[in-house]
């Protein structure tokens, strides 16, 4: 009998010994699944963060690409060039760009004013010196130079960032 009372004892030991083998193993257990989390929602931060840093890139990039330029149109008229073989006349249509709504609106109340500073600059050319690439662009620098000077009504002169020639004619008699 009293070996079965040491068998049930010896059963007992190596439950004992099995219970904290189990719970070993069911703690590396949790410890590796705390850790594959951890690196997974290490990971997932990281690539959010890097797509966050592009969404913001975007975002300022979208923004400054949605500033929509402004545009003043000129009427198109026609001048007598300086002569140089016979009558020249030149026949212009052009667009101002111009840094924002409120200089193209001050353009505007000035209109008679910008189109007299125009008509003196342009009538002051010779055909020869507008038929070119750079008499073009020169002229353009020209009219950026006049056009931002300020107009009889005080204060600061308008911003024309550019000058876009939307037709532009000489024509000889």
């Amino acid at each position: 009998m009293a070996t079965k009372a040491a068998k049930p004892a010896a059963k007992g030991a190596d439950a004992a010994e099995a219970a904290p083998a189990k719970s070993k193993k069911m703690l590396f257990i949790i410890i590796g699944a705390v850790l594959v989390l951890a690196i997974g929602g290490g990971a997932a931060f990281m690539l959010m963060g890097g797509k966050s840093k592009k969404a913001d890139e975007e975002h300022v990039e979208e923004k400054a690409s949605s500033k929509v330029p402004v545009f003043v149109v000129i009427e198109p008229f026609v001048v007598n060039l300086q002569q140089e073989t016979g009558d020249q006349f030149l026949q212009v249509a052009l667009t101002l760009q111009v840094a924002n709504a409120e200089t193209a609106e001050s353009l505007k109340v000035f209109m008679p004013q910008v189109r007299s500073r125009l008509l003196m600059v342009l009538s002051s050319k010779k055909a020869s010196e507008l038929l070119t690439s750079e008499g073009k662009r020169n002229l353009t620098d020209e009219i950026i130079d006049q056009l931002g000077e300020p107009f009889a009504g005080g204060g600061k002169g308008p911003s024309i960032t550019d000058v876009f020639y939307t037709s532009f004619v000489i024509q000889q008699q």
